[in-house]
């Protein structure tokens, strides 16, 4: 079911709608690297639940937080290391029980 949240499926003029923004704020977004959206065969943006995520954190940050785009990428970087992270603990952790298990 993870997958399903990174399938493209809106175009750009729909995620903006969803997220309360013009669809050059949408641009300015991709420009400056905070969201990556897919691409259709014929080059239209296509943004994914996790884009839309990602463009709700990013507008909150900004709107609510008073966050300037450079905070904001450097927050969106350090959320994105630390999701890598625990990730990673948690591959640890199962390899750590399963050789526990080995030696018992």
């Amino acid at each position: 079911m993870e997958e399903e949240r990174y399938r493209p499926r809106y175009v750009i003029h729909v995620a903006a709608e969803l997220i309360g923004v013009k669809t050059h704020t949408l641009r300015y977004y991709e420009r400056s690297g905070l969201v990556k959206p897919q691409r259709s065969p014929g080059n239209i943006r296509l943004y994914s639940e996790s884009d839309i995520d990602i463009l709700r954190r990013v507008r909150n940050l900004i709107d609510e937080l008073g966050v300037n785009m450079a905070g904001v990428e450097v927050i969106t970087n350090m959320l994105q290391k630390m999701n890598e992270m625990m990730k990673e603990n948690e591959r640890l952790r199962a390899e750590v029980l399963r050789l526990q298990k080995g030696r018992s």
